[in-house]
């Protein structure tokens, strides 16, 4: 028997897209009280100054809310804040006992293969992702994409891309229904159907800001995403 795919106590499942609510520093507040999400992503990249000896306490607190969570310390190259990879991996480092799982760039291979062994010591979920400001790669770049976290890690692969037309939602649609255990999402004008869409092709996550949007574009809001799903999604 295959093994049970959890971030904490929330199974993931094709055809179960969960909500992650995302938020940074000045959001602790609603993600502690974001109820409509099932869990919350602590981008600890948008911290004003992130301290690793402060981090610990910020995460208990979310968790105690009663939902998993998701430490992120994302790239600059990727949409995040400018961070060395030093502070970055000693930021992950200091997270990891406190949070449900770690969300690092595929391409941040260094900080990886520091961080998987020490999750899998946890048993903290890894999500490995990629970020494409720009465009959208094609399918057989994005697949190969998916065996490398796999090879790396993963328990599970995240693709956030710029959607410039709706032959590019259609590339991740397809990504999305070849690969097993993704998290698929478009950034851009297509940025919110795709929050939709997506996880109703077997995405398992879909994510909403609770304040200020944690992507360039194409994010809902909490209040907006929730309702919307439930609507559709019974």
């Amino acid at each position: 028997m295959a093994a049970r795919l959890a971030i904490g106590s929330v199974a993931l499942a094709p055809g179960t897209p969960r909500i992650v609510g995302a938020g940074g520093e000045g959001e602790l507040d609603a993600l502690a009280a974001a109820a409509e999400a099932d869990l919350v992503e602590l981008r600890v990249d948008l911290f004003r100054d992130p301290q690793p000896a402060s981090l610990p306490g910020v995460l208990r607190r979310l968790r105690s809310a009663g939902r998993p969570v998701i430490a992120t310390v994302r790239a600059a190259a990727e949409g995040g804040a400018v961070l060395d990879d030093d502070r970055r991996l000693a930021l992950y480092l200091a997270a990891l006992p406190e949070a449900d799982a770690i969300d690092v760039e595929i391409a941040s291979a260094a900080i990886v293969a520091e961080l998987v062994p020490r999750a899998r010591a946890l048993r903290r979920t890894v999500i490995l992702s990629a970020h494409v400001l720009d465009a959208t790669p094609p399918v057989p770049a994005l697949l190969a994409l998916v065996d490398r976290a796999r090879e790396l890690g993963a328990d599970v692969t995240k693709f956030a891309t710029h959607a410039r037309d709706h032959a590019d939602l259609r590339t991740l649609l397809a990504v999305t229904l070849a690969a097993a255990n993704v998290v698929t999402l478009a950034m851009g004008p297509l940025g919110p159907i795709s929050r939709v869409v997506l996880p109703a092709a077997g995405s398992l996550l879909t994510y909403a800001h609770v304040g200020r949007p944690t992507a360039p574009s194409g994010q809902l809001a909490l209040g907006e995403l929730a309702p919307l799903l439930r609507r559709l999604r019974p």
